[in-house]
């Protein structure tokens, strides 16, 4: 999954294992973490503008995807935030921007909350603070409403039971990936060739050896963590507001993280936080409004 581009492709050994990340750009940097089912290439419009605005623009393929390695364990958020602390070192860097999408989003929080001292900022895109996420799927789950979050997020219960998600999401060449993906997204994207190119490389990217369970994992992980010691410990963790900057970027037809959900991780987060949403843009803004997200991006990272 080493797509050709301006960027350079390198292996990188941080908190154990080895993680793949395409980088572009000098300057500080900006560490970009994908979602399920992406893998680095997602933020392929951001990495040229940001590096073009001066900044080390660095995608990873998160543990267990793409190039990266897909250990049998560690997709715990303990072990996610370790993997970016390390990463950050790793490069060289004493502190990095993160910039989040959906798994990736709730990952940069949780880096903010438990490394604080490697985080210069953190921008969210199609996603919440995981307590929000956990308090809106909670409140919901009764409710008859066809729009709750329960709802949207039906898929991870789904994805609970053991090897049959695996198999569904690797069937006819990853059809699910590319259905689940068109059913998250705003309406005036899928009709584009843009969305079918990304498909084809979504596809691809969860066809790859070893991808299926590990993105499970980050799902079940969440889930029963919920009846564990390890769960409250978690809750503990991450309950204090964020100190680093946030901004929060959302499409109002998200249908997988809903706009308010969105708007409920405010008591987690600082004070001048602000939340940016477009109308008519789903769960993919980075790759639906690429340049309404790289303006907001630049406008708050570029802030003094």
């Amino acid at each position: 999954m080493r797509i050709d581009g301006p960027w350079t492709h390198r292996d990188v050994s941080a908190n154990g294992i080895r993680l793949h990340v395409a980088e572009l750009g000098s300057g500080p940097m900006v560490l970009l973490l994908h979602g399920f089912g992406e893998f680095w290439w997602t933020w392929h419009h951001q990495l040229e503008a940001l590096a073009d605005a001066g900044y080390r623009a660095v995608a990873v393929d998160l543990r267990g995807y793409g190039d990266s390695d897909k250990p049998p364990r560690g997709y715990d958020a303990w072990t996610l935030a370790g993997d970016v602390a390390g990463l950050i070192r790793s490069l060289g860097a004493r502190k990095a921007h993160l910039v989040g999408h959906a798994w990736g989003g709730m990952l940069a929080l949780t880096a903010a909350a438990l490394h604080l001292r490697v985080v210069e900022s953190v921008t969210v895109i199609g996603s919440a603070h995981p307590l929000a996420l956990r308090s809106s799927i909670s409140h919901t789950a009764l409710r008859r409403k066809r729009t709750n979050q329960a709802r949207a997020m039906a898929h991870l219960f789904r994805f609970q039971v053991p090897m049959a998600p695996e198999r569904w999401l690797v069937k006819d060449d990853a059809a699910a990936v590319g259905a689940l993906f068109r059913d998250w997204s705003g309406p005036q994207w899928t009709k584009t060739a843009d969305f079918d190119a990304a498909m084809t490389n979504f596809r691809q990217a969860m066809l790859v050896a070893g991808v299926p369970h590990s993105a499970l994992e980050y799902y079940r992980w969440a889930f029963r963590a919920q009846f564990r010691g390890e769960g409250k410990r978690f809750t503990d963790a991450v309950g204090t507001r964020v100190s680093a900057p946030v901004l929060q970027l959302h499409g109002s037809a998200d249908p997988c993280v809903l706009p308010e959900t969105a708007t409920a991780s405010a008591p987690w987060l600082g004070p001048h936080s602000p939340l940016t949403t477009w109308d008519g843009v789903g769960h993919f803004p980075h790759l639906e409004a690429p340049a309404a997200t790289n303006d907001a991006l630049l406008t708050f990272l570029t802030k003094p």
